[in-house]
């Protein structure tokens, strides 16, 4: 699954404002869209790819986690209001008083629905769209409760966020009913809260994820009912590798006697998780949460780092050395090459680093609103 489109009507900072991932053309209007196809069966070209990756560059106030988690909201298996109700339960309406905020987000399923050549439309619960027949908006409403169904049944559509607020705390490893919480993947657990840090501490989840892997393999060694724990063991490796190597250290494993996950420096020495550097465990986490998920949503999967899935971090920088910046985007596409990466930074050195085509400047107009616009220096 992969991000090709986001559109927000009224919500936070945004008026109408439409976010384009991919390379192609700007869209027909959704709803004129909709309306052809209750008329006559539309010629559909195949959307071109997404960026791979894109970052979201801008100032405090600028909008970017609000963008984030309505479009955290706002995607197969998980479409909420943007927007909290106001106290006296009433909807919240626009600023021209006619319509309710909303989110639309066009996917392209890919592997989560080989045969489908066209993005899947979904939006806010309370989406009216402009032009859009009672008619079509029935039709519309079907298919995205149909594939919501299907997310939260059959597994897939990975969408993984990491909120601005994150950090790590000094708990001890825990590892607990494996089965539902590192084997399977829930596509509604997510949320839309980016800001609170209570929900934030990342130390517990990554430290059963990294434990569970050395364990689990170890048991099944030699099962072929269990030889995916291997292959998911040997692919957590690999990425946990990928984004030590700035800092000179290896993967070595897990403590056999605290189940604490280790790394070794070049001089042979063993240091427990707690004791890395704040920025390796912060990269650490950035892709080891995700392949989790894409070995939970995919368990046959002879090679789960190579799936596809759509990953969110807000402020990517922070925590991080700023000598390091320049090669963070690198590192986490080495890692997980067919995740889709929607970073959002008020670094110029790190969005200078990117193709220019992959950045999306956010910036205040006079009128306190914000405006979208390709480049750092928009």
């Amino acid at each position: 699954m992969r991000l090709l489109r986001v559109s927000l009507h009224n919500v936070g900072p945004f008026d109408d404002v439409e976010l384009r991932l991919d390379a192609s053309e700007p869209a027909k209007d959704v709803a004129a869209s909709t309306k052809e196809s209750d008329e006559k069966e539309p010629t559909i070209d195949p959307p071109s790819a997404p960026h791979p990756v894109t970052v979201l560059f801008g100032g405090d106030g600028t909008g970017k986690t609000s963008l984030l988690s309505a479009l955290s909201l706002t995607r197969p298996g998980h479409a909420l209001p943007p927007l909290p109700l106001p106290p006296g339960g009433a909807p919240a309406r626009g600023r021209d008083g006619s319509t309710p905020p909303y989110v639309a987000t066009e996917w392209l399923l890919g592997e989560d629905d080989p045969e489908r050549p066209h993005p899947l439309l979904v939006t806010s619960p309370s989406a009216v769209l402009s032009g859009e027949s009672p008619e079509g908006a029935a039709v519309r409403r079907r298919e995205q409760a149909l594939f919501d169904r299907r997310a939260q049944q059959e597994g897939g559509f990975v969408f993984v966020s990491f909120s601005g607020a994150r950090w790590f705390s000094r708990v001890p490893n825990m590892l607990s009913v494996p089965e539902r919480s590192i084997l399977r993947y829930d596509v509604r657990q997510p949320n839309g809260s980016f800001d609170d840090p209570t929900r934030a501490d990342l130390t517990r989840e990554t430290k059963q994820i990294i434990s569970y892997a050395a364990v689990g393999a170890a048991l099944g060694a030699g099962s072929a009912e269990h030889d995916h724990l291997g292959r998911f063991e040997a692919a957590l490796r690999e990425v946990i590798d990928v984004v030590l190597e700035p800092f000179d250290l290896v993967h070595a494993g897990v403590s056999p006697t605290s189940l604490e996950p280790q790394v070794r420096t070049p001089r042979g020495g063993v240091l427990p998780f707690d004791a890395m550097p704040r920025a390796a465990r912060h990269l650490v986490s950035f892709v080891t949460l995700p392949l989790r998920a894409l070995f939970a949503s995919y368990p046959g999967s002879d090679t789960p780092r190579e799936r596809e899935g759509v990953v969110a971090i807000d402020d990517v920088e922070a925590q991080q050395d700023p000598a390091l910046l320049r090669a963070l985007v690198p590192l986490l596409r080495r890692a997980l090459p067919n995740v889709q990466w929607l970073l959002t930074t008020a670094s110029t050195q790190l969005a200078l680093a990117c193709d220019a085509t992959s950045v999306v400047a956010l910036r205040r107009t006079e009128a306190s609103r914000v405006e979208l616009g390709e480049g750092v220096l928009h």
